[in-house]
């Protein structure tokens, strides 16, 4: 096992049994490396045709099915309900301190590849894209930090309010709604956008199979200390792996995690 491999065995590793979730069913950290250097060249990478429906088909079910499904509406629907007054404050104060919409909606890749509006507070300033590119088109170290992770550790876009949001991951208190109407499951891979499906190689049909989590392995290991290999095979490895037990476990560990802003962030 490689010391990449080592490093994020390491970092996510859920107790119970007696050994690593991720050691269960391994992922491979060096398959991934070999096909890294398609990307650098801009090949094309190979990914099924979307088909006429809007999706690839190819999955009969989500991953976890029934249960999995259970447990999403159960904990979405108490948490919306306990998280109301909060939600309703941040709407107040980002209508009084920003100018334009409360909530950002952005298309995101679900289970089979359809393409859904993924919910969330709006952290960032109305000009966000013209402001992206500009800083980008400015700072040559910025545009390279964003074409490996696809964000930046200093984000020009970002409000005052939105980098509190950001950092404590309130922003995404509106995803409940996604997980209710069936967009998005509890635990699960990252949202993705449809540029980035090129970048999970050949665990796309892992992070397919599954509806994008409102949180993951790869929030509770820690998001700034993960690049961005590490968030596919995270995604790859719960996958693989998924349980019920997992994701409670998941879980828990979030709500830690949003108490602890160097985690959540």
């Amino acid at each position: 096992m490689s010391i990449r491999e080592r490093s994020y065995a390491g970092s996510s590793a859920l107790p119970g049994r007696g050994r690593s979730f991720l050691d269960r069913r391994r992922v491979s950290a060096s398959a991934f490396q070999q096909h890294r250097p398609l990307e650098a060249q801009g090949a094309a990478v190979s990914i099924p045709a979307v088909a006429p429906g809007g999706s690839l088909h190819l999955w009969q079910r989500p991953l976890g099915g029934r249960s999995k499904r259970v447990i999403d509406v159960t904990v979405a629907a108490t948490a919306l309900m306990l998280a109301l007054p909060l939600m309703l404050a941040i709407a107040l104060l980002i209508k009084l301190t920003c100018k334009g919409p409360v909530v950002f909606s952005h298309p995101r890749i679900g289970f089979n590849g359809s393409t859904f509006r993924c919910y969330k507070f709006r952290t960032m300033v109305i000009d966000a894209e013209q402001r992206l590119q500009a800083h980008l088109a400015s700072d040559p170290q910025a545009a390279e930090e964003w074409r490996k992770a696809r964000k930046l550790k200093r984000d020009p876009r970002l409000t005052v309010l939105g980098i509190l949001l950001r950092k404590s991951s309130l922003d995404e208190l509106p995803q409940l709604f996604n997980i209710l109407r069936g967009d998005m499951s509890c635990v699960g891979p990252r949202p993705i956008v449809a540029e980035e499906l090129h970048r999970y190689g050949p665990y796309v049909k892992d992070y397919l199979h599954a509806r994008p989590g409102l949180t993951g392995l790869w929030q509770v290991t820690g998001r700034n200390l993960v690049d961005y290999t590490g968030r596919v095979l995270l995604d790859a490895q719960y996958v693989r792996n998924w349980s019920v037990h997992t994701d409670l476990l998941i879980l828990i560990r979030t709500a830690g995690a949003v108490m602890r802003f160097d985690r959540a962030s």
